[in-house]
């Protein structure tokens, strides 16, 4: 995982790999964190139009090939906000476009 990739394969809990679109990645200072937001490719939409898309932390590699994705934690409630916020500003621009 890196920054400017466009798609990663993410294993579930039970070890099936799943090809995602990387929506967009950022850093945080706030959590000292760097963190992608993405969805499976070929992701059904759901009655109103919109798509599950899932966040993970992750820690760039040193040689930038491969990092590593990092599960945030479900009480991590301002960690969660601050993401959402980032994806409502995310698709703002998006919407302008």
């Amino acid at each position: 995982m890196e920054h400017g990739e466009k798609n990663i394969t993410v294993v579930d809990e039970e070890g099936n790999e799943q090809l995602c679109e990387v929506l967009f990645t950022f850093d945080s200072e706030e959590f000292g964190k760097s963190y992608v937001l993405y969805y499976p490719i070929g992701a059904e939409e759901d009655e109103d139009g919109e798509i599950d898309i899932h966040a993970s932390a992750f820690i760039p590699s040193d040689d930038n090939q491969d990092g590593e994705l990092i599960p945030i934690e479900p009480d991590a409630d301002e960690e969660w906000e601050m993401i959402e916020e980032m994806l409502n500003a995310f698709l703002a621009e998006e919407e302008e476009e």
